[in-house]
């Protein structure tokens, strides 16, 4: 069976001899261009890879029409990550920081430096601070929107992702991802497996399904970063080295793509929305300028046109 060399899918599988089920995500290039165009320092960088992944991830439990988001809130150095991914795989992701207090947090912990070890732990409550992982999903105007929160709690986001499954879902979850660079290219890679209740039954219905459980944990843990971030192994091989003996079935992936949802007009629209005092208070040299935080698109406007799109608009009411 064929695959991918490199990356930006989302591969669903099974595991038949136990009936557990899975995905394994990979990006490359898609997450190198986002990364290099924000030129955030290298600690936000990896912590933005590992959002994007698991937002893809998670993203590839559900059937919705519309878009997943998944986005960290606190009060550290790093304020927020957020990623989102719609149906159709288009995704981006973007982060907020403030410069000194993560340079003085970073030079603490001295290991977040240019040489950065994927190992390295996270430290997730010096950089991210008290606050909340959501997950939403929006389908439009005419569904509910769907929303999960966990507090940021553990070392690293996986282990919140796992918290919120424990707690809010009762879904054993096992999460083994990898971000970094190879070949001078940003990579990130995850699996994730689960045990999903038959229906009408219970996820941990006998023995000989703890056993599985526990077996498919141990051989998760033995993926290494580097099997993770081999630009030479697809992710049929990775799941093949993992799990063979455990009748590993690999269905058809799901590409990803990088994918803004910014336009001008969109961004038209905010500026009529704002107060003239607020328009006013952006207006520089002329003009207001304007730049999509995921794509890093700047937007430049004419502030008497925008006076006049509001005139005409006021006119139409």
């Amino acid at each position: 069976m064929g695959d991918e060399i490199t990356g930006n899918v989302i591969r669903p599988f099974q595991l038949e001899s136990s009936n557990l089920r899975g995905r394994i995500v990979r990006l490359d290039n898609v997450l190198d261009h986002i990364i290099v165009k924000h030129g955030y320092p290298k600690v936000v960088s990896q912590l933005l890879g590992e959002t994007m992944t698991l937002c893809a991830l998670l993203s590839s439990m559900l059937k919705y029409d519309g878009i997943f988001t998944l986005q960290t809130q606190g009060d550290g150095p790093i304020p927020m990550l957020v990623s989102d991914i719609t149906s159709k795989g288009g995704v981006r992701g973007c982060a907020t920081f403030k410069e000194e207090r993560l340079e003085k947090i970073v030079s603490q912990l001295g290991s977040f430096s240019d040489d950065l070890d994927e190992s390295d732990d996270n430290h997730l409550a010096q950089l991210l601070g008290k606050g909340y992982l959501a997950f939403t999903v929006d389908q439009g105007r005419h569904a509910e929107i769907y929303q999960g929160i966990v507090e940021l709690k553990g070392a690293s986001l996986v282990e919140c992702v796992q918290h919120y499954f424990v707690q809010s879902e009762q879904i054993d979850t096992g999460i083994k991802m990898a971000v970094g660079m190879r070949k001078g290219v940003w990579r990130a890679a995850g699996i994730m497996l689960q045990r999903l209740p038959e229906e009408g039954g219970n996820a941990k219905a006998s023995n000989f399904d703890e056993d599985d459980w526990r077996r498919a944990m141990v051989l998760l843990e033995s993926c290494t970063e580097d099997e993770l971030l081999s630009p030479d192994l697809t992710g049929h091989d990775i799941l093949l080295r993992l799990f063979h003996e455990e009748g590993v079935r690999v269905f058809a992936p799901t590409p990803m793509t990088r994918s803004c949802r910014c336009s001008n007009e969109k961004v038209e629209n905010v500026l009529i929305m704002m107060s003239a005092e607020d328009r006013e208070e952006m207006t520089v040299d002329g003009e207001i300028k304007m730049k999509c935080e995921f794509c890093s698109t700047d937007y430049i406007f004419d502030p008497l046109q925008i006076e006049t799109m509001i005139k005409n608009v006021k006119k139409d009411s």
